[in-house]
């Protein structure tokens, strides 16, 4: 199976920096939003982020500029997909959302392409099972910031074929990442272990147990942790974390998979993190 046309949508930070790797490892890509000026801003941030790769000497001049000619912005999902050999879903962690996109790219995408979804949570078997090709649907979630972390967590949902798994790991190593496989569960791998203990940590702020800070210095400090719980949930976006936790809740039924409720009281007062200049701490 040839991939040279790759369809990213949503040009939100995850899909931004996933259209940046695949341009720069010689995709053509097209990057899709329903908002224009989502989409200006997703160039302006891959440009920076290329800028400073030319700064660091990883690339050259040229390399940013090849990288930014092989991305075109697009806000017409079905248009977008139409010749594509490849599509990645990186819009917002809503189910109901992420089942229209997915309904839409079934319609429209050639026969024998790949849908992968970068979803941190989501069940990539359910997503599958709303379109007519759920052997060709599959989990490719990558982190962030994307062009800098190594792994994605390759997802097979239920249906999911070993080719079109082979295709994905293979293209993942293309991409200079390292493709772990993990079959479909809540929050699979990553998400399941990461957000109870940032979920802990917010019960230890609750409880009075230490400040933020303090919280944060004990798990660098102590387990060799590159950011502290804490600081990393604002970085995710605590709206996300609390959306994750109530998946885990309710995917795996088990109590200990509680969201805080000060995790709930900050994202209903709109601290949600770096995003919205306040969350554990101030930005």
């Amino acid at each position: 199976m040839t991939i040279k046309n790759v369809t990213v949508i949503g040009a939100g930070t995850m899909g931004n920096g996933i259209a940046h790797i695949f341009a720069q490892s010689g995709y053509s890509v097209t990057l899709v939003d329903v908002s224009r000026e989502a989409l200006d801003k997703a160039i302006i941030t891959i440009t920076n982020n290329l800028a400073r790769q030319v700064k660091k000497a990883t690339i050259t001049e040229d390399d940013q500029k090849t990288t930014l000619a092989r991305i075109k912005a697009e806000t017409d999902l079905a248009a977008s997909v139409r010749n594509a050999d490849f599509v990645v879903e990186a819009a917002t962690e809503k189910y109901d959302l992420k089942k229209q996109i997915f309904q839409t790219l079934d319609e429209n995408a050639p026969e024998g392409v790949i849908l992968a979804t970068n979803t941190s949570s989501i069940s990539v078997t359910e997503l599958a099972a709303t379109t007519k090709r759920a052997t060709h649907v599959i989990g490719m979630h990558f982190f962030n910031p994307v062009p800098v972390m190594k792994l994605v967590e390759v997802i097979r949902g239920l249906a999911t074929t070993d080719e079109v798994y082979s295709i994905v790991k293979a293209l993942s190593e293309n991409l200079g990442k390292t493709p772990v496989e993990v079959n479909d569960s809540p929050g699979f791998v990553s998400n399941r272990i990461l957000m109870p203990m940032i979920n802990e940590a917010i019960y230890c702020v609750m409880e009075g147990v230490a400040k933020s800070e303090d919280i944060d210095t004990v798990m660098k400090l102590g387990m060799s942790h590159p950011m502290g719980p804490l600081a990393l949930a604002d970085f995710i976006g605590l709206d996300v974390c609390l959306a994750i936790m109530n998946v885990l809740h309710e995917g795996l039924g088990d109590t200990k998979y509680r969201a805080c409720p000060l995790l709930k009281k900050m994202v209903a007062a709109g601290r949600l993190g770096k995003k919205s200049g306040e969350g554990f701490y101030k930005y």
